[in-house]
């Protein structure tokens, strides 16, 4: 963390939550008290240091550019949040054009499909699903495409910062003696985490308690599960974003070489991350991650909503956060959803994670469930799936053939006569 104006402090014990997420799993969300009407706290279009007071943009963009990693969070579907990124690309740009930036929304194994993006040899529609963008994040492409045509557009690196969620879960059910593996690509043993992000992964796990517990304790085998699923994510992301800055540094060379060496080093790359702010706030997730990996020059920057309760505006949430209007998603055409995220498997589609209340979760479908064959058709491809569910009719019943371990069952999905 870096201080932007005055000291920032990161042990503070927080009353919200992280933002409602991508396509995969734990993806968190933000809890926003039921406060009165409360004075405009970060005014739209103005800096404010949390815990501290206002604060110019000149001062946060110089401030920005001389760290090592720039973190901008998001909510994941607002419109403002990504208007507000791209603005913030452009101006770090202008100041340090040697950058590379960093996404979540893209799992290592689809890297290569960036390096083409930028390198300018794929059309939209090729990009999008050589990147496996369908099936890897279940926000609209078009509300990151501004930011992916800035980086192409510049000749800026992208670089994929995520880990596949099905390598997440194993972390989260086996622990992490299991990293060692060659499929995990590198990705370490995360740092402990501190008592008040537990604290703070507690408050959203209780939220998203799908087993109805009464009482919930940290010893709690599944709220342990998920906290190394959350743990692995934010070390992933980091040692991503690590990798990227020390790429172009060269080894020290000692000798008669040495001062010319260091004269024609590539100069190190500023880094930004695009990230759910979640993964951001109190330095808990990516930014203590990265103090681990040894890189503490880190900016933690985030959008602010003009609307939201100014008792949320606690020193150490950010360094500096940036006023936008408040956002009101728009209603668009109304689609059915059954609610799962998955994968293609050998045979069918792999349910990789059932959202609360959905269609799916009342049919009864279960993660690790393969739909082999939906309405009579057998599943061979991610839009297999997406079509068929699209097609249905408001109060409507899909009849789905699914294996779940040896034996293979009929499941009816039953969609409502009102689309929510």
């Amino acid at each position: 963390m870096v201080a932007f104006g005055r000291t920032i402090y990161i042990n503070i014990l927080v009353l919200f939550l992280l933002i409602p997420g991508a396509a995969l799993n734990m993806a968190l969300a933000e809890i926003v008290p039921n406060s009165g009407h409360e004075t405009e706290c970060v005014p739209v279009g103005s800096w404010v240091v949390p815990g501290g007071g206002k604060i110019s943009g000149t001062e946060v963009i110089s401030n920005a550019i001389n760290q090592s990693v720039v973190l901008l969070g998001e909510s994941h579907e607002n419109l403002e949040h990504h208007r507000w990124q791209l603005q913030m690309l452009a101006s770090l740009y202008t100041r340090q054009p040697n950058m590379v930036i960093g996404f979540e929304m893209f799992p290592r194994r689809v890297q290569k499909a960036l390096d083409d993006w930028v390198a300018g040899s794929l059309s939209v529609a090729e990009f999008l699903d050589a990147a496996d963008w369908k099936h890897g994040w279940s926000i609209d492409a078009e509300a990151y495409l501004p930011l992916f045509h800035f980086a192409r557009m510049n000749k800026i690196p992208m670089v994929a910062l995520n880990i596949d969620s099905r390598l997440r879960k194993e972390v989260s059910l086996k622990g992490f003696d299991v990293l060692s593996e060659d499929k995990f690509k590198g990705v370490t043993r995360p740092a402990e985490p501190s008592k008040a992000y537990l604290e703070y992964l507690m408050l959203i796990y209780k939220k998203h308690d799908r087993n109805h517990k009464t009482k919930i304790i940290t010893e709690d085998l599944d709220f342990q599960r998920f906290v190394r699923g959350q743990q692995l994510w934010d070390r992933a992301m980091a040692q991503a974003l690590h990798s990227a800055l020390t790429r172009l540094e060269s080894p020290p060379v000692v000798g008669v070489q040495s001062l010319f060496s260091a004269l024609t080093r590539p100069e190190r790359p500023l880094v930004v991350g695009i990230m759910g702010a979640g993964h951001i706030r109190n330095g808990y997730g990516v930014p203590h991650q990265l103090m681990d990996l040894g890189i503490q020059d880190v900016a933690m920057l985030l959008p602010w909503e003009s609307n939201k309760a100014c008792g949320q505006l606690v020193a150490g949430i950010a360094d500096a956060v940036f006023g936008v209007a408040s956002y009101v998603k728009t209603d668009g055409p109304q689609r059915q959803r059954l609610g799962i995220q998955f994968e293609i498997a050998q045979r069918g589609a792999r349910i990789l994670k059932i959202e609360k209340g959905s269609v799916a979760e009342i049919a009864g479908l279960k993660d690790e469930d393969i739909i082999i064959e939906i309405a009579g058709l057998e599943v061979k491809k991610i839009n297999d799936v997406i079509e068929a569910v699209k097609r249905q009719a408001p109060g409507t019943w899909l009849p789905l053939r699914v294996t779940r371990g040896s034996e293979t069952i009929e499941i009816i999905a039953r969609f409502s006569a009102v689309i929510k």
